[in-house]
């Protein structure tokens, strides 16, 4: 069946959160809502913003434009345009956009009756970029700890941040979140192979069925989660990847201030081997 031929069902008043039948509306085939138009709004004035700054900046190279948050010595109080408030305002739009684009998910949840499992993995991943960009900084006492908006100032940050710590790798968060994100790679790629090698079948012969996959995994490695849950398993992995990145971020700088390979110490400083 196509999709459009049962689209129509769907296309039905109801289930905006803010705006009533004034913003119950569709451009072509997506349904925009209150929540699509200050979605649309904070995306280009933040956009517009870049721009501005970035002709402020003396280039138009990509990989060297760089929007800077304020300097240490501006605390969390507003900064000039030029001297970090661009950036300021750059982060209300970027959260703005993205919390709005959340919340447009959970108005298309509701319009067709789904669960909110789309608009809570999507706040997941708000989580951490709010971590980066106000929940740390604000902890530390100055928006200047959180990541200039660029691509090489970026990684040189994700740099800089890692060796102030000695070396990041041994952050235990950081070990749990790493875990998590290969994990998941190995779960969606497991999962991708199988459903592709299912109904890619050899020319001639019938597309396989779920039970074929289940028996696969079996055979493979004596159980199969199944096709509800591998789905489930993926959502879990997921969401701890961005739940622990956040977390191995924050508490660095906050709770934590030393290497973290002294965090290790107390493993040496068991009784069983402490006197060797």
């Amino acid at each position: 069946m196509a999709l459009l031929s049962f689209e129509r069902k769907y296309r039905v008043r109801g289930g905006t959160l803010v705006g009533g039948d004034l913003f119950d509306f569709w451009v072509g085939p997506f349904y925009v809502g209150f929540f699509g138009v200050t979605t649309i709004f904070f995306a280009a004035l933040g956009t517009l913003l870049i721009l501005i700054d970035a002709a402020n900046g003396g280039t138009w190279n990509p990989w060297l434009i760089s929007i800077e948050p304020p300097a240490l010595e501006y605390g969390l109080g507003f900064a000039p345009l030029n001297e970090g408030g661009y950036w300021q305002l750059i982060t209300i739009c970027a959260i703005g956009a993205f919390v709005s684009w959340a919340m447009r998910e959970v108005e298309i949840c509701r319009k067709l009756g789904m669960g909110y499992h789309v608009p809570f993995a999507f706040s997941v991943a708000i989580l951490a970029y709010v971590t980066l960009v106000v929940i740390r900084p604000v902890l530390m006492g100055a928006w200047g700890h959180a990541f200039p908006y660029g691509i090489f100032t970026h990684l040189n940050w994700v740099n800089n941040v890692g060796y102030a710590y000695g070396n990041f790798h041994y952050n235990p968060a950081h070990m749990v979140a790493i875990t998590f994100f290969f994990t998941t790679c190995l779960a969606l790629a497991l999962h991708g192979a199988l459903v592709l090698s299912a109904v890619n079948p050899a020319k001639g012969t019938e597309m396989k069925t779920p039970d074929h996959e289940d028996t696969f995994f079996r055979d493979f490695i004596g159980y199969s989660v199944g096709t509800l849950g591998i789905h489930r398993l993926g959502l879990f992995v997921a969401l701890n990847a961005g739940i622990w990145s956040a977390i191995c971020i924050v508490i660095s700088g906050t709770i934590w201030f030393d290497e973290w390979i002294a965090w290790w110490d107390w493993y040496l400083e068991l009784p069983w081997w402490a006197d060797l």
